[in-house]
């Protein structure tokens, strides 16, 4: 009995263990070729990013477009000119910046 106590309780918090651990932010943007930009997120434990906040900002930081993720985790946007970056920021410890001259066709 003593050993199925202690089999549940060390299976509870492993499973706990990893379910902490297993909600990193994931982004990834592409260049669609025509002027846009699609962001697609989510979280490496397959739960949506749909409602996360996202910014591009120029190379001082000012946000030139706000949004947030649709209900399919996506956010498309107009590229802007010059040099920027995209913030998916789904909180403290969960946010990804993606320079946009790795944001490729």
């Amino acid at each position: 009995m003593r050993l199925s106590v202690f089999s549940s309780l060390l299976a509870s918090t492993l499973l706990t263990a990893t379910a902490a651990f297993a909600h990193t932010p994931l982004c990834a943007c592409y260049d669609m070729g025509d002027g846009t930009v699609l962001c697609e997120g989510g979280f490496s434990d397959g739960s949506s990013a749909s409602g996360v906040g996202i910014m591009v900002v120029d190379t001082k930081g000012n946000s030139l477009i706000e949004g947030e993720m649709s209900e399919d985790s996506e956010f498309e946007f107009d590229k802007p000119e010059g040099e920027y970056s995209v913030v998916f920021d789904a909180g403290p410890g969960h946010s990804i910046e993606i320079n946009g001259k790795d944001i490729l066709e």
